[in-house]
């Protein structure tokens, strides 16, 4: 994937190969979208894309770190991210409650309840290359504790579940990604987590031939 990505894509031209590999783009759910025209822009000087640790503004543009000559410029788009820990922690007053969020890119159960605030449901938080499939799974989920179909196991069990998520997405993810994300064979094994949990079959296929070569698709899990 990455050699086709290399051969199609000018990115070698204008120095924008990343340092990581693909597959830890994928596990991050770092999947951005790229306009028909947009190396074509690039080309024609009327996007410029440069890569600075630091920069200032002048008068007549932007100067960057390695530069001494301000690029002539209409517009600076600033690429900083959405801290969503900090969205979360900043519901609470409680300073106890504000450090249960931060520290980790997996503090939740199941991704939507925290072992130590089990009041509280997040939905959303973890990322996937469907989300509204992630979404709407967890909702079911959801609807089952509350209805009291579900029992959670103790803080510790949980603590102990959410830290093994967290050294995985660690260990085939974007270390320096903060937020959850649930790709490839983890979405399989995450659902059949949450089926186990309602008393469902995790084996969504009609026949074990489907079951072994066709793939996992929202549909399967429609009558949830």
């Amino acid at each position: 994937m990455e050699t086709y990505l290399k051969w199609i894509y000018p990115l070698k031209k204008h120095n924008m190969i990343p340092k990581h590999a693909f597959i830890k783009q994928v596990a991050s759910c770092m999947l951005p979208t790229l306009p028909a025209t947009f190396y074509k822009r690039v080309d024609e000087g009327s996007i410029v894309l440069k890569k600075s640790q630091s920069f200032h503004f002048t008068q007549t543009g932007i100067v960057l770190e390695e530069d001494t000559t301000p690029i002539p410029i209409d517009v600076v788009i600033f690429a900083t991210g959405f801290k969503s820990d900090e969205s979360f922690a900043k519901i609470f007053k409680s300073a106890y409650f504000q450090s249960c969020i931060f520290g980790s890119s997996s503090p939740f159960y199941r991704e939507c309840i925290h072992p130590r605030i089990p009041q509280l449901a997040i939905l959303g938080y973890s990322e996937s290359p469907t989300n509204l499939f992630t979404t709407e799974t967890r909702s079911k989920w959801l609807s089952h504790l509350i209805a009291g179909n579900i029992k959670l196991p103790t803080i510790q069990a949980m603590e102990e579940d959410t830290s093994k998520w967290e050294t995985f997405m660690r260990k085939y993810g974007d270390k320096t990604y903060k937020r959850s994300c649930i790709t490839f064979l983890l979405q399989i094994h995450s659902n059949d987590l949450l089926c186990k949990d309602m008393g469902f079959n995790p084996r969504r296929k009609s026949w074990f031939i489907p079951e072994l070569f066709a793939p996992y698709v929202p549909t399967d899990y429609a009558n949830l």
